[in-house]
């Protein structure tokens, strides 16, 4: 990392996978903790982060349904100024899943921003018309290619590129129409990363990935901090608790365990920090002290919680208040 002060600021507003933790209709043997106040376990909401590089202008990466209670628990994304402000200014989504995109709706009082996605997801979005209530003349769509870096807030350059996944759950029947089968590994522009830098700390966040190619490992590695897929621990997970019927591969995620799984991934690449996030409701690495958890620490890996401050390996950073 070259010498100098950081100033990337990296929030975590919400850390769970899809249905938040705990899930609304579950009572899963990680979720009845959640349910009977168990305090090895910490509530969280769907995945989302913020970014800024002066604590004024910040950048929201996807968007989840409960934006409103995280900006309520974050000041910095507060208005400030005058009668209308609001210090979002814009907002870059990684893939067009319910729970990457449900909160633009929520964004939706006349308020200007730039919504910064691929092609792809822009289509998915301009599909349904629910989203129109997103301004034209107020928010600005913004196509972005994969590989090409372009300012997402002030001071700080991201870079999409693709990631092993597969298209949102809702659009699945199209697919199944059209080719007999989802394609659980695809890559292109419906599921992307994000490299983030502000010339001194480069982040990568990685909410979805469905497997480990050479050259994702090789954009990985060298990172300061990689923010991951840490939806199943193992694969059949929601199998295994009885709560539902398809694997994490089928899901388009990797599980974190297994000679498959991200750990053992990621286990010869040089990153400063490894921390998991998107972290589905049966995982039991949400159990703070279970098996699964110390198994993760001890490979080096930190497990997200909503509010979490992420400060590259090696730099120092001011926090978001």
């Amino acid at each position: 990392m070259p010498e100098g002060t950081s100033r990337l600021r990296l929030k975590v507003l919400g850390s769970a996978a899809g249905g938040g933790f705990p899930q609304w209709n579950c009572r899963c043997p990680v979720c009845a903790l959640a349910w009977e106040g168990d305090p090895r376990v910490r509530r969280r909401t769907q995945a989302s982060i913020a970014v800024s590089a002066d604590g004024e202008q910040w950048a929201l990466i996807n968007c989840a349904p409960e934006i409103l209670s995280q900006i309520q628990s974050l000041p910095a994304l507060q208005p400030q100024h005058g009668r209308r402000h609001t210090p979002v200014a814009s907002v870059l989504l990684t893939n067009a899943d319910i729970d990457h995109v449900a909160g633009l709706l929520s964004l939706r009082e006349g308020q200007a921003f730039t919504l910064n996605a691929t092609a792809a997801i822009h289509d998915v979005l301009r599909a349904n018309p629910v989203f129109d209530v997103l301004a034209a003349g107020l928010v600005e769509r913004r196509h972005i290619g994969l590989d090409a870096p372009f300012e997402l807030v002030a001071g700080v350059t991201a870079s999409l590129f693709p990631v092993p996944g597969k298209i949102a759950l809702y659009l699945e029947a199209g697919e199944i129409a059209a080719h007999g089968e989802v394609a659980t590994a695809l890559e292109g522009e419906q599921t992307v990363g994000v490299e983030l830098s502000d010339g001194i700390s480069r982040l990568l966040f990685i909410p979805g990935c469905a497997r480990m190619t050479e050259a994702l490992a090789a954009r990985i590695a060298g990172a300061d901090a990689v923010l991951f897929d840490g939806t199943v621990w193992q694969d059949d997970e929601m199998i295994r608790a009885g709560v539902g019927s398809k694997t994490g591969a089928r899901m388009g995620h990797m599980a974190m365990s297994g000679a498959a799984g991200s750990i053992a991934a990621f286990a010869d690449l040089d990153v400063g920090r490894k921390i998991y996030v998107h972290i589905n409701n049966t995982n039991p690495v949400l159990i703070e002290g279970s098996a699964e958890r110390r198994a993760a620490e001890a490979a080096g890996w930190e497990i997200a919680e909503d509010g979490m401050d992420v400060v590259p390996a090696g730099a120092t950073m001011e926090t978001a208040s």
